[in-house]
């Protein structure tokens, strides 16, 4: 048997438990497109330096931009994607504006991404 035929189910029965057991448990297609969206902000390599940075410490625009070799601007923009995004939030202190994570949901989410492509 080809690849192409291995994917497609020979039976005819429908197993209509399952399917009734799954649709209930399933969360409702509002949450899962938020969690797509969710999964496209970390699709950006600049975002996810950006955040790996953050789990250490607080920090500013201008010492991410040092530390990622990227412009200010570029720094900035990745920061408003990832605070609408609800995964860092930033505090004043005079002129200048610290980021840090959101909450440590992040790094959960992260630890298990780190551990899926370790396998």
């Amino acid at each position: 048997m080809d690849d192409k035929h291995a994917e497609i189910c020979e039976c005819n029965a429908i197993h209509q438990d399952v399917v009734k057991k799954v649709k209930k448990l399933m969360p409702d297609d509002e949450r899962l497109y938020d969690l797509a969206e969710l999964f496209k902000v970390f699709g950006d390599t600049t975002r996810v330096r950006i955040l790996c940075a953050l789990f250490e410490s607080e920090m500013c625009v201008c010492d991410i931009s040092i530390l990622l070799g990227m412009s200010q601007s570029s720094i900035s923009h990745q920061l408003r994607v990832l605070k609408s995004a609800k995964l860092v939030k930033n505090r004043k202190d005079g002129k200048v504006v610290y980021y840090s994570l959101d909450d440590e949901h992040i790094k959960h989410i992260f630890e298990q991404g780190l551990e899926h492509i370790s396998e």
